[in-house]
């Protein structure tokens, strides 16, 4: 078994090809990762065993009942209505909607269209639509023996026409109530808890948020055909459309900010209570818009400063294109990892949609089923929040290694003609080799970003205290530890294409890789500082043009808690998608780096040890090195001449 920094792989590259013969790196840490996932297995039927997803998005009536649901396997005893089948019965209705937190509450088949005055026009209303407005247990003709009651069993009359409102049925002429009328009814919408109001968003809109998936992944895939096959054209066009995108993705947020604050103030103006979702969506386009603004400065900056150096990732991306050009279907491995990280995320969602609803269910004061938090479920968030990071970032690291090695195999071949198929050669060698090491690196990574998510959450916790002090220090340790997280992400990828080459282990790797970028700094500025930045602006441009769809989508729908947090998720998720993509090109640019620097440094371009880089590699090295060396001195001469003119 091979350990953390010791490996039994002592061979070197045979110089015709990357190490063939090798064994089982960072085995230990597999059989942690698969133990890992034993626990999530056992926390996802926890879930599904004690959970009901669906009572985040229809809610539940007072007997424990999710609507539109088959409850007779979740009876609650001494409670008679309890485990009743509400199937087609999507809607929760208030005996008393003008005291909701009192009324007792079924399930129903649609909202009263219409005013019914009495009883008997309830009657006639189920009968002529079958829905029922009292209890399940009475039948439609007894309607008129009873009176109306804030609980039960048949409603208080006048029941007001009501239209649904995240599936509760609401009065439609809600402004006509009166002022402690609307605000009971509003408040009791607004006590439903906010991480649940979330779940309920991204279910209501799971699809929306799925085909906006496919438009990123398409936008992602054109990009880099334009920049495989167009590479000069294509680059000043990011640009473009990086600058204009950003200045109008910007406009667009304020616009949605204004019309938001708008509709506040008119609802203010005339002491409309205001829904949590009115004022949370408010807030959060105002945040929304002050981070674009002050990103797209930042943009145009960069790009003012950057513009001379096109030129070079003109040249780089056509070196890249070679590369694969021989292996075309490097291209496609982003969509592997697409459809991977997309299944495991939907699982994810579907996992935690259970587990929030694995509640005790208890009867209040007045009779009423309630749900309260079980014990154990808080530890099993933080489990299943890890678990999340680590396995999304073991299948992209799955995915760089599979591109390493089968660049490193590309470049380390002298007669490519016999090159073979190297992406199916690495996914051998991933498979059967190299997984405890891909496990390590994603392991790695989740070590800073869950402490920075955890910092994250006390800023926002801590937002309002008034320590200044700590507020800094905590912003400066979420600053250190994605700065951090950025270069381990980088020295991971690095150290995969070694594992690729050397077949060592993951720490044994990332030192060797790390002291060849050492050895090589002036070679890596050159070249990766620019190409890495237009390839950000592209994913940045993918994220802004799925974002807007989304925004436009979105803003539409009236069931949705905040539609800016399904707009955020698509942002999150077009990036990650168009990252997956263009980081083809990334890191085919950064393996071909590394290999030239490793090759450089077991040979020295003589016949007996010639280079494997061929002449327009070596040529464009060295000339973006000369032309970064070019730029600097003629700074400094800029520089101490000035002095000399005063």
């Amino acid at each position: 078994m091979c350990g953390c920094c010791g490996d039994k792989s002592e061979e070197k590259a045979d110089l015709t090809h990357p190490v063939k013969s090798r064994g089982c790196t960072d085995i230990l840490v597999l059989l942690v990762f698969i133990l890992f996932w034993v626990g999530m297995i056992v926390i996802a039927a926890f879930g599904i065993v004690n959970g009901d997803a669906f009572r985040l998005v229809f809610g539940y009536d007072s007997f424990g009942n999710t609507c539109d649901s088959d409850n007779s396997d979740k009876k609650i005893e001494n409670i008679s209505l309890s485990g009743y089948n509400t199937k087609g019965r999507k809607y929760v209705f208030f005996m008393d909607v003008t005291d909701p937190f009192r009324s007792r509450s079924i399930c129903v088949n649609r909202c009263p269209d219409r005013d019914l005055l009495n009883m008997a026009d309830v009657q006639l209303y189920s009968t002529q639509t079958g829905s029922n407005l009292c209890e399940y247990n009475i039948p439609v003709e007894e309607y008129n023996k009873y009176t109306g009651s804030v609980k039960g069993p048949c409603p208080v009359t006048p029941v007001n026409a009501s239209s649904p409102l995240l599936f509760y049925c609401i009065p439609a002429k809600l402004k006509e109530l009166s002022l402690k009328m609307k605000s009971n009814l509003i408040g009791y919408l607004n006590t439903r808890d906010i991480f649940r109001k979330v779940l309920s968003d991204l279910v209501n809109a799971w699809q929306e948020m799925f085909l906006l998936s496919f438009f990123a992944i398409a936008f992602s895939g054109l990009m880099v055909l334009l920049i495989r096959f167009l590479a000069a054209v294509i680059v000043w066009i990011i640009l473009a459309v990086a600058i204009l995108g950003s200045i109008a993705g910007t406009a667009f947020l304020w616009w949605t900010y204004v019309d938001v604050r708008n509709k506040v103030q008119k609802d203010e103006a005339i002491n409309m209570p205001l829904l949590d979702v009115e004022l949370n969506s408010e807030r959060a386009f105002l945040v929304y818009s002050i981070v674009a603004t002050v990103l797209t400065v930042i943009l145009l900056l960069i790009i003012l400063v950057m513009r001379k150096r096109i030129g070079l990732v003109v040249a780089l991306f056509k070196e890249a294109g070679k590369c694969i050009a021989s292996m075309p279907c490097l291209l496609v491995q982003p969509i592997w990892t697409f459809i991977m990280l997309l299944g495991f995320f939907m699982y994810w969602v579907i996992v935690l949609a259970f587990l929030s609803t694995s509640e005790k269910r208890t009867v209040n004061a007045d009779g009423y089923v309630e749900y309260v938090e079980h014990e154990t479920v808080s530890y099993m968030w933080w489990y299943h929040l890890v678990g999340l990071i680590w396995t999304s970032e073991f299948i992209i690291a799955c995915q760089q290694l599979v591109v390493c090695g089968s660049v490193a195999t590309w470049y380390f071949t002298r007669d490519r003609s016999q090159l073979g198929c190297p992406i199916v050669d690495a996914i051998k060698l991933l498979i059967c080799h190299h997984l405890g090491s891909v496990a390590f690196g994603a392991f790695i990574i989740t070590l800073v970003k869950l402490p920075r998510m955890i910092l994250m959450w006390l800023e926002r916790k801590l937002k309002d205290s008034e320590n200044q002090c700590a507020k800094y220090c905590m912003k400066c340790c979420i600053c250190c530890l994605w700065c951090l997280e950025k270069c381990l992400k980088y020295l991971n990828q690095n150290a995969y294409t070694i594992i690729a080459i050397e077949g060592t282990s993951f720490c044994k790797s990332a030192a060797k890789s790390f002291t060849t970028l050492v050895s090589n700094a002036l070679r890596v500025a050159a070249i990766n500082s620019v190409g890495d930045f237009v390839l950000f602006l592209g994913k940045i441009g993918v994220m802004a043009a799925t974002a807007a769809v989304g925004l436009l989508w979105f803003k539409s729908r009236s069931d949705l808690h905040y539609y800016a947090i399904p707009v955020l998720l698509v942002c999150v998720f077009s990036y990650l998608i168009a990252s997956s993509c263009l980081s083809t090109y990334e890191m085919v640019i950064d393996a071909m780096l590394l290999c030239f620097c490793h090759d450089c440094d077991i040979n020295d371009g003589t016949p007996e040890r010639p280079y494997f880089a061929g002449e327009s590699l070596q040529d464009f090295v060295d000339g973006a090195t000369k032309e970064l060396n070019t730029m600097r001195l003629s700074n400094v001469a800029g520089e101490e001449a000035e002095p000399a003119e005063v």
